[in-house]
């Protein structure tokens, strides 16, 4: 276990271009689900957040996986008949398929061109290409490059391993007033790409930063995982631990221009589930709500039968519905500070809503109490009434405890933050008390 550094908060005002320099810091990082290129991301990462690094040998039994060799990459290239390089690791790390096995071999255009992916219909683009648990090699390169070379012999390398070594994550813990928790999942495997995913790890580290500097209800546990194969181990590693999560979201595909798109957990009607529909629903931007299914992120292992943890999945633009997914045209361009800062406002509204959604009790069930002559209603009457005093009329009548703050709101039609507060106001007043007594 690594030690851990002082957590450093970057302020509001500057979390969106910030969030898109770590984005910018991390994207020539050649990444996969194991090697030095996670443990270079996390080391990173942590300069704003004391993550805890966690190495998981390799051989490691996860249910019905296996944690697999270590990969890692030193350089790879494809030199032409006239010795010049015509495809090099340096330029791009989709240049290779992650995970291909080393290889110095002389081929002819044909033979190469059995090895080498390309995206006829986006002649210029690099396609990302993953070969995690079968054994091979190839190269990645844009169909417009590939056209253009010509007839001869080509020299090509892939300097690379596979053996024996560990699966590598990132885990930060914010312990709050209750061992329950909320669960924040971001992966860390995909190389030379920002929407998918850099945009995820941008937002879930200043999203963790922001809360470190609170004092939260409940307590968090974010996870910087390998896709799937890291959900797999970490939930195998970790069955103990989630009988206290009691929401959580995987956060990716967070920096394009596309509204917002959220994924229900398994359950459908699981409190994140609602939390994050409302705040869509009073967001003011475009958004869509999707029911459940088992294809897609890591969602689909938390909720997995076994599990059926309560875990939805943000994004914007989901994965494989932007042209630019998988390819080299997800680059810093594709995102910016504005959609990186807005979705993190989304995240922190949704987690406010969580951190403060309670039952109460009214105090005086008994017909209305006076709300006027403490200054809480309008004293001249005949005027329209302002969105606070509803606000108050909602809590106090359906303050019963059997209704949650958010199930007030949703019954009303305003937002969550005009309830919460106006439950605020009522407990200071002492017309209202937590149902746990407080």
């Amino acid at each position: 276990m690594t030690s851990q550094p002082t957590l450093a908060y970057i302020g509001e005002e500057t979390a969106g271009d910030a969030m898109h320099g770590l984005v910018r810091r991390l994207y020539p990082i050649c990444r996969s689900i194991t090697g030095d290129g996670v443990r270079e991301t996390l080391r990173i990462i942590r300069e704003h957040l004391p993550l805890e690094i966690r190495e998981v040998p390799t051989g490691t039994k996860a249910f019905d996986w296996t944690v697999p060799e270590e990969w890692n990459i030193r350089d790879a290239w494809i030199k032409g008949p006239s010795g010049e390089k015509v495809l090099d690791l340096q330029n791009s790390p989709l240049h290779v398929i992650s995970y291909s096995t080393p290889v110095r071999a002389t081929l002819s255009l044909e033979e190469l061109k059995q090895h080498v992916v390309t995206l006829p219909d986006s002649p210029d683009w690099i396609p990302y290409r993953t070969s995690y648990f079968k054994l091979g090699w190839g190269f990645c390169m844009s169909h417009r490059a590939l056209m253009a070379l010509p007839e001869g012999d080509y020299d090509v390398c892939i300097d690379s391993t596979r053996r024996s070594g560990h699966l590598t994550y990132g885990e930060f813990y914010l312990p709050g007033h209750s061992p329950e928790e909320i669960l924040v999942h971001t992966h860390i495997c995909h190389p030379g790409m920002c929407n998918d995913n850099l945009s995820g790890i941008a937002i879930a580290t200043f999203l963790a930063s922001g809360l470190a500097a609170r004092n939260n209800y409940y307590s968090y546990r974010f996870v910087l995982l390998p896709g799937m194969i890291g959900p797999i181990v970490w939930l195998a590693l970790n069955e103990h631990k989630v009988k206290w999560i009691r929401h959580g979201v995987i956060l990716t595909c967070l920096g394009d221009a596309g509204g917002f798109t959220y994924k229900k957990s398994r359950r459908g009607n699981a409190e994140i589930d609602l939390a994050v529909a409302h705040a869509l629903r009073h967001s003011g931007s475009e958004y869509q709500v999707r029911d459940f299914s088992p294809c897609g992120y890591d969602e689909r292992q938390y909720c997995s039968p076994g599990f059926n943890l309560p875990v939805g999945r943000l994004t914007r633009t989901p994965n494989g519905e932007y042209p630019e997914y998988h390819t080299s045209a997800d680059n810093p361009g594709l995102v910016s500070a504005a959609q990186l800062q807005g979705s993190l406002e989304l995240c922190r509204c949704i987690f406010d809503i969580l951190e403060r959604n309670r039952f109460y009790i009214n105090m005086y069930p008994n017909c209305e109490p006076q709300l006027g002559v403490r200054g809480l209603y309008r004293t001249q009457g005949g005027t329209a009434q302002a969105l606070a005093e509803e606000a108050r009329l909602w809590v106090l009548n359906f303050s019963d405890g059997e209704h949650r703050l958010l199930d007030i709101a949703e019954r009303s039609g305003l937002p969550f933050a005009t309830v919460a507060d106006a439950a605020r106001e009522l407990t200071n007043h002492g017309l209202l008390q937590g149902a746990d007594g407080s």
